[in-house]
């Protein structure tokens, strides 16, 4: 939409029109905006420019009229009825002309005689004038046009250049045989372009002159003395079936492991004060724990399965200085031989059957800057186990099928709830990893071990699963905590959770009572009752039992003795002795 502000724009160009104009009629020429405002003007309007007319004046009268029109009886003609100052006009005659664009009129230019010869030029030619003064409004309109379009494409390659500045990807633009054109700031950045002339400078022989797209190229180049990865793409300017120059984009590979770890690893923020827990036990693991945050070290998280490991190692991530960083966490055991390795490490282009073509950025990579957590780390393969001493010792990694090495900076924090010293002594696990991961250790706490947390660990859960389950369940009876403080909860933590969750389904009162608990928890009640009714037996009596079952377990050769010597915590002469005292 078109306003005064356009006219003013151009107002050296109306002053030019309206003086030449006036050198060729010989009458007085002015031009108005559609507010009244004078924005040019000759002879005696030459001091008004600038000023506003009144609503009753001649050319407010033109503007509602929107056609070209003469008048040659000033004061008495039907446009001057209503003016202000027709007492005092000193008009001979008038002519006004609408200046159009688009059908809407946005001013007028008018001719004015203030003497009988001016008003003999006017009246003596009215065709060719009329003519005249729309060729001049037309020429007016076309500049205002034209004005128009160069300010918005100036507009638009100002908005252009803010986009492409603003990105994190660097833009290149080139001619057909890759010298550079155009660049956005980010580009320049990490090329210094100041001081390169062909594009091929920084891919060197990859890039050949292609029709077709190239997406996601992984590539090295120097800044600073020093090389760094990144990916390009390309997409070629086509004109009339030429390719005519390029299009190159470029990405940091920090922020491609960042947008991808974003979209793949959604940041589950995890922090000390979110595990629950107020027995000594747990409050002095939680406060070495978020001591140990502070350091790079690496980490090894020993305990039963569903003590809560990965919400330690969480927790550690969380509140070190690595917190801004990615957290990624893999289960060792969860992910087939097979596969762990390109999982972890990645692989290269055409590594192996059914390759991507891009390649893959492994978890390591990912992880760059941030933290990695190794789950069930005693279920690593040994030729893997190699690979990851290798990482701790010198940060860098080398991807499936790949020749070179790749930088890393993680953190690791493994974890596993197997006894690694019995798996190095059977050689089932690297000595060297052990003492490269065992550099900070920290033990987990069974259940059995914080008995005071069983009640606020229930209300917790009791909590989460009424407003999950939509349930309105109060509380759980004295009876199912006594037999909760009872059981040996193998499955720790989490078997805790999985209980409460089964009893809300199960309960249809507002307590939960034993009866609303799954049957081997009900079958503990059983045993407490069996066991306190059941003879007391003497230690000797347990002894034989247990040296029985090992000797029944392991076989009576030398090498089963031995077995049942470890496996019971004795010497092999003590063993010997015991079978000839109890005659077994």
């Amino acid at each position: 939409m078109y306003s005064q502000n356009d006219l003013y724009k151009i107002s050296d160009t109306l002053t030019n029109i309206t003086n030449a104009t006036a050198s060729v009629i010989n009458v007085d020429v002015t031009i108005v905006d559609e507010k009244l405002n004078r924005i040019a003007g000759t002879g005696k309007y030459l001091d008004n420019i600038g000023e506003k007319l009144n609503d009753n004046c001649l050319f407010a009268y033109a503007l509602k009229q929107n056609e070209s029109f003469i008048i040659e009886n000033p004061r008495e003609h039907e446009a001057c009825k209503n003016c202000t100052h027709k007492g005092v006009c000193r008009e001979w005659a008038q002519v006004c002309c609408p200046i159009k664009i688009n059908r809407n009129t946005i001013g007028i230019i008018g001719l004015i005689a203030f003497n009988k010869e001016q008003k003999e030029i006017i009246t003596s030619n009215k065709m060719n004038l009329l003519e005249f003064l729309n060729h001049m409004a037309d020429l007016i309109a076309s500049k205002l046009d034209e004005n128009r379009k160069k300010e918005e494409i100036t507009l638009m390659a100002s908005e252009l250049e803010i986009l492409l500045n603003s990105m994190n990807t660097g833009v290149i633009s080139t001619g057909q045989n890759g010298e550079i054109k155009r660049y956005n700031i980010i580009a320049n950045e990490m090329f210094e372009l100041n001081k390169i002339n062909n594009i091929k400078e920084i891919i060197k022989n990859k890039f050949s002159n292609e029709k077709s797209p190239i997406s996601n190229k992984e590539f090295i180049y120097k800044y600073k003395n020093k090389n760094y990865r990144a990916f390009y793409s390309v997409k070629p300017i086509i004109i009339d079936n030429e390719v005519t120059g390029y299009i190159f984009t470029f990405n940091k590979m920090k922020e491609i492991l960042k947008v991808v770890n974003d979209l793949s690893s959604p940041t589950q923020m995890t922090f000390f004060s979110d595990i629950i827990g107020e027995s000594i036990n747990i409050k002095d693991v939680k406060r070495y724990a978020k001591k140990i945050s502070k350091s790079n070290s690496t980490v090894l998280i020993t305990g039963e399965s569903g003590t809560g490991k990965e919400l330690f190692a969480r927790s550690i991530h969380f509140e070190s200085e690595r917190v801004d960083k990615p957290f990624i966490a893999i289960n060792c055991t969860a992910i087939p031989e097979n596969l762990i390795e390109t999982e972890l490490f990645g692989y290269e282009e055409g590594a192996f059957t059914g390759a991507k073509k891009s390649g893959k950025l492994g978890k390591f990579e990912l992880a760059h800057k941030g933290t990695i957590f190794l789950d069930e780390i005693g279920d690593m393969p040994l030729h893997l186990q190699t690979k990851l001493l290798r990482v701790l010792q010198e940060s860098v990694i080398e991807r499936v099928g790949g020749n070179s090495v790749i930088p890393v900076d993680v953190r690791v924090i493994a974890a596993t709830n197997k006894l690694l010293e019995q798996k190095v002594k059977y050689k089932e696990f690297r000595e060297d990893l052990y003492y490269r991961l065992n550099v900070i250790p920290l033990k987990i706490p069974p259940l059995r071990e914080r008995l005071d947390d069983i009640n606020i660990l229930v209300d917790n859960f009791l909590e989460k699963f009424n407003k999950r389950l939509n349930r309105n369940i109060n509380k759980v009876s004295n009876n199912v905590i006594d037999l909760f403080r009872q059981y040996h909860w193998p499955g720790n933590i989490r078997e805790l959770e999985n209980v409460i969750e089964y009893a809300v389904n199960m309960c249809v009162t507002d307590i939960i009572n034993i009866g609303d608990l799954p049957r081997n928890i009900r079958e503990q009640e059983y045993e407490n009752i069996k066991e306190s009714t059941s003879p007391i037996m003497t230690i000797k009596e347990l002894e034989k039992i247990e040296i029985k079952k090992a000797l029944d377990r392991y076989g009576r050769d030398n090498k089963g003795i031995e077995k049942s010597a470890r496996a019971l915590g004795i010497g092999r002469a003590t063993i010997y002795r015991k079978i000839k005292l109890y005659n077994i």
